[in-house]
């Protein structure tokens, strides 16, 4: 039996999926944000090894707190990074009846093998993907992430192809993504997706740059500070966000 690498658990998470969900944040992520308020999960081996049926007992617990939309979400990190492990886990957790939910970045999303045919396969026992897009610019994401965003978007179109629901979250940050032509430029991107059920706005924070003091990394975004509530505002707006 196969085991995952887990960061952390969170018994009643409100944020992340409909209903009251409980979250399994994976570890190992191949983004390197300069907004990352969980530095600490980027590397997988880190985690803690559980095998599926160790998370799905886990759970359920707490499925009497879950009413009828609630259920599991995996966060990161990134889960797609242990796509093998994840089938495995959802898998079970349809054979329980458990509503499922995948919060991703698409960082390790491809449409070549073996990886393409484990994401179909796994889209089969998923009910919701949260897609985070960080950047509709390459070169932005690229400044933003150190990651190409082509695969990103390819991922939000198949999905959207494939009939999957989808919730498209956007973390805003000054000076690298908070621009009205790159909003535009993403709600236009957005409108060509068919399953879109909510577009939610994120506020760049400074929460997490302890975390990135204690790892002994350089935090790049020194000095700027979140969003101002106009911006913010003016976000929701253009998106069509619901927050």
């Amino acid at each position: 039996m196969s085991k995952g690498y887990i960061h952390s658990l969170e018994s009643f998470g409100s944020v992340d999926g409909p209903g009251v969900r409980y979250i399994i944040f994976f570890s190992g992520c191949p983004m390197r944000c300069q907004f990352c308020h969980n530095p600490d999960t980027w590397k997988m081996t880190d985690g803690d090894e559980y095998t599926a049926d160790e998370l799905i007992e886990k759970a359920l617990r707490y499925r009497s707190y879950w009413g009828d939309e609630g259920g599991i979400t995996v966060s990161g990190g990134e889960p797609l990074l242990q796509i093998d492990f994840l089938l495995e886990l959802f898998k079970k957790a349809k054979e329980k009846g458990i509503n499922t939910c995948i919060d991703t970045s698409g960082a390790p999303y491809t449409e070549e093998e073996p990886f393409y045919s484990k994401f179909t396969e796994l889209m089969k026992y998923t009910d919701l993907v949260m897609l985070d897009i960080k950047h509709i610019d390459p070169e932005g994401h690229k400044i933003l992430t150190k990651c190409d965003n082509g695969n990103i978007l390819s991922l939000a179109q198949k999905l959207s192809d494939m009939g999957i629901p989808m919730w498209i979250r956007h973390v805003l940050v000054p000076q690298r993504n908070d621009r009205d032509d790159y909003l535009l430029k993403l709600r236009e991107f957005i409108d060509t997706l068919k399953t879109v059920k909510k577009v939610e706005v994120l506020p760049y924070h400074t929460l997490g740059v302890h975390k990135w003091q204690t790892l002994g990394i350089p935090y790049e975004l020194e000095g700027i500070d979140p969003p101002t509530g106009e911006r913010i505002a003016n976000a929701r707006k253009i998106l069509g966000a619901d927050n």
